[in-house]
């Protein structure tokens, strides 16, 4: 029960997903055959955000809700970022969701969605079982 507030997190967050239509299959493959600026603006809002945020931790030494800091540590470029992220996006533009709103897909109540949610599943236990032998 002490994590119920998380529940109520992530609901909120689904019902944000579903009403922005980010979840919507039509709007990801509006972004991916470039033919409309939605998914765009969402996605280059939250950098713009997320650029700000970081920004303002930075320089004013902003610490956690606990009282400790907030260390961002440098991450060397690696090989298997670029392509982690080439088949990432495959999987995107060929599924039409990403793993956030794959839960709030399944929410809204698009069943045929639990077979890419157990796809991806099955992808991340493949992974941690080849991760050692992976580019990292």
């Amino acid at each position: 029960m002490k994590n119920i507030k998380f529940l109520f997190i992530g609901l909120l967050f689904g019902i944000i997903l579903i009403k922005s239509e980010v979840v919507s299959w039509f709007r990801i493959q509006e972004m991916f055959r470039l033919q409309a600026f939605h998914m765009y603006g969402i996605i280059g809002s939250a950098i713009v955000v997320a650029m700000i945020s970081i920004l303002l931790i930075k320089r004013f030494n902003i610490k956690t809700i606990s009282g400790d800091p907030v260390i961002i540590p440098q991450k060397p470029f690696s090989w298997g970022n670029v392509y982690g992220g080439l088949l990432f996006g495959f999987g995107w533009a060929i599924t039409g969701a990403c793993p956030g709103p794959l839960f709030a897909q399944v929410g809204g109540g698009f069943a045929v969605v639990l077979v890419t949610l157990l796809s991806a599943i099955v992808g991340t236990w493949v992974y941690g079982l080849l991760r050692e032998k992976l580019p990292h």
